[in-house]
């Protein structure tokens, strides 16, 4: 059942928890029972919503990868403070860390580097390098080939500040309109009404910008015990599209990304063992598409809550 929730509480529009429960065949108070449970039990912690990165200007996806040691512990906690940072694994490897950024754009990424510069120089081994992603093709789980994105919306600064309020300021309560009204007046000075605030963000679901709402989890409690990021090369690079195309319908993928490397894709690949990836590695060469792979494995998930779409 808890499983069931989780999956249940990723939808297009805010999540609807009457219809939810009459879904899964429980009362709505069964519903809050089994939700307070999933928060006792450190497995879930935050409603969250995802955003198109195909918006204009394009969300800007960058990986990096930083040599460290185990004695530098204040550089994990550092990077922590970095509200862009969507993920922060521990890896095995010539790096040790490997991160991804999500910026708004070229001058939010800008004034970030400069803060992880700074981090950076108080490391011992002043190692790391920025990969970023050329171009998005699936993003939590989320086939974007398949969402449709209206490119004649054009976001202002009042739907940007209600999308960063959806994507950093709820907990385990979904915010109304009342309460993000009250956030843009108490954090930006800015009062605009409910009913504007709820027509702006039906608009921003119709165009395609808002992806989903969804549950920051625990992943490694839900049973996801393998985490792993994969560089692909493929035999013939006239078809990184195309190949592309076909991962991205592969449910172990949940981000993929095109890269300017000579292993041009990245993805991260999600399963619930060892024997699941062995057998994600054979299909992938099975294909006769692939000609080589370089596999990271995750040794811990210091950012341990997440969301994805799964099956």
């Amino acid at each position: 059942m808890h499983t069931r929730i989780i999956q249940k509480l990723y939808s297009k529009t805010k999540p609807n928890i009457t219809k939810i429960s009459r879904e899964l065949k429980i009362t709505r108070v069964t519903f809050q029972n089994r939700f307070e449970q999933l928060a006792r039990e450190h497995i879930i912690k935050n409603f969250i919503i995802n955003i198109n990165p195909n918006i204009s200007p394009n969300l800007k996806y960058i990986i990096l990868e930083i040599k460290t040691n185990p004695k530098e512990p204040h550089l994990v906690e550092e990077l922590q403070k970095i509200p862009q940072l969507k993920i922060l694994d521990g890896i095995f490897g010539e790096f040790s860390l490997l991160t991804l950024f999500i910026f708004k754009d070229s001058n939010e990424f800008s004034q970030v580097l400069n803060i992880i510069d700074k981090i950076m120089s108080n490391s011992y081994f002043k190692k790391y390098q920025l990969v970023e992603a050329i171009r998005v093709y699936k993003t939590y789980g989320i086939e974007l080939t398949k969402v449709r994105l209206d490119v004649n919306y054009t976001l202002d600064n009042i739907d940007y500040l209600i999308l960063k309020i959806l994507e950093e300021d709820q907990g385990l309560k979904l915010l109304s309109t009342f309460e993000i009204s009250r956030i843009l007046k108490r954090k930006y000075q800015i009062e605009i009404s409910q009913s504007t605030i709820y027509n702006r963000i039906k608009n921003l679901e119709q165009a395609g910008i808002i992806l989903n709402y969804a549950i920051n989890f625990n992943p490694s409690k839900l049973g996801f015990k393998g985490k792993f990021f994969i560089r692909i090369k493929p035999r013939d690079t006239s078809k990184y599209n195309q190949i592309a195309l076909k991962l991205e319908k592969m449910q172990e993928i949940t981000h993929l990304f095109r890269i300017g490397e000579q292993y041009g894709l990245f993805a991260i690949v999600r399963v619930r063992n060892i024997e699941d990836y062995a057998s994600f590695i054979k299909y992938l060469y099975d294909t006769e598409e692939i000609e080589d792979t370089f596999t990271i494995f995750v040794l811990d998930e210091l950012k341990p809550y997440t969301n994805f779409k799964f099956y």
